[in-house]
């Protein structure tokens, strides 16, 4: 048996997530994945995959050894480019992740970029504002907001985001102007779930956190919906900073409860550990940090027009 062979064979069904869609990206029958993945775990005497008619998945010894595999396949390709010198020439796919609007925002002009930069490497862009398993769906390098978990992959920090409470200057002169969290509960509230709970909202006050309990008048799934319907007039919001920088900036939204604001989320660019990252990681997390560090800070630094509210 080819040891090395057949683990890159079991890391691309566990990639995959069943033999038949990894012996389509390896282009190898399907017998022969099989064959490959029953040879390996002879080899290292355990079951490393739980086979059902639909679908498999890793066992816990299959888990563990995926992840040694992964760091161990890295550096060697990594060390066999130092060595033939084809340590700067980056080619082939990388996938990356970003939450929905900052990807639109912020991510797109870094892959871009990279794109131009290095012309044989093709990006997959997958933007969610759910959190992917890096190594579970073969990705490469992620884009987060907010806090992050202890884990093995290596964290990047960016910069951190402000959570804002803003509506239109039009909902403020038909409603008047909330001056407490606690004043929210006389206003028409537009929730978005993907920050925080729809009933409630956390502030900070005399540096203790303070839960405000919310009654909202329409609850959204994503930051774009949140953000059209303050503008229409519809009510007060809460989003992330970059989020409604735009409508902040030329007027048409107006920061409301700013002292009140509960301490900001950091940005992180995620990638997997290993002693060598792969070039094409390195590279784009490196252009990815500068230009996100940036945008950030201009995000942060951006002063908004002051808005005079008719009562």
């Amino acid at each position: 048996m080819d040891q090395l062979d057949a683990i890159r064979v079991f890391l691309a069904v566990a990639s995959a997530g069943s033999l038949s869609a990894a012996a389509r990206r390896l282009g190898l029958p399907v017998a022969t994945v099989s064959r490959r993945i029953a040879a390996l775990e002879k080899h290292v005497g355990a079951r490393l995959v739980s086979r059902t008619t639909r679908r498999m998945a890793l066992t816990d010894a299959g888990a563990r050894y995926r992840e040694a595999c992964a760091r161990i396949v890295a550096e060697l390709e990594a060390a066999e480019r130092e060595v033939t010198g084809a340590r700067d020439e980056l080619s082939g796919p990388l996938v990356v992740t970003a939450p929905v609007m900052f990807g639109r925002l912020h991510v797109v002009p870094v892959v871009a970029q990279f794109l131009r930069e290095h012309p044989r490497v093709d990006v997959r862009l997958l933007l969610g504002d759910r959190n992917a398993e890096l190594i579970d769906e073969g990705i490469d390098v992620a884009v987060r907001i907010g806090a992050l978990p202890d884990s093995a992959l290596v964290a990047v920090r960016v910069g951190s985001i402000r959570r804002i409470v803003c509506a239109s200057p039009e909902y403020l002169r038909a409603r008047g102007t909330p001056e407490s969290p606690e004043a929210l509960a006389g206003h028409d509230c537009i929730a978005f779930s993907g920050i925080e709970s729809a009933e409630r909202w956390l502030f900070r006050q005399a540096g203790r956190a303070l839960p405000v309990g919310l009654r909202p008048r329409l609850v959204v799934t994503t930051a774009d919906a949140a953000l059209e319907a303050a503008l229409a007039g519809v009510g007060v919001t809460r989003v992330l900073s970059y989020q409604a920088a735009a409508g902040v900036a030329d007027g048409r939204l107006v920061p409301l409860l700013e002292r009140f604001e509960p301490p900001a989320v950091p940005a992180t660019v995620l990638h997997r550990e290993g002693r060598t990252p792969r070039p094409k990681v390195k590279h784009f997390v490196s252009l990815a940090a500068a230009r996100l560090r940036a945008a950030l800070a201009g995000v942060r630094d951006a002063a908004p027009r002051k808005l005079k509210v008719d009562r």
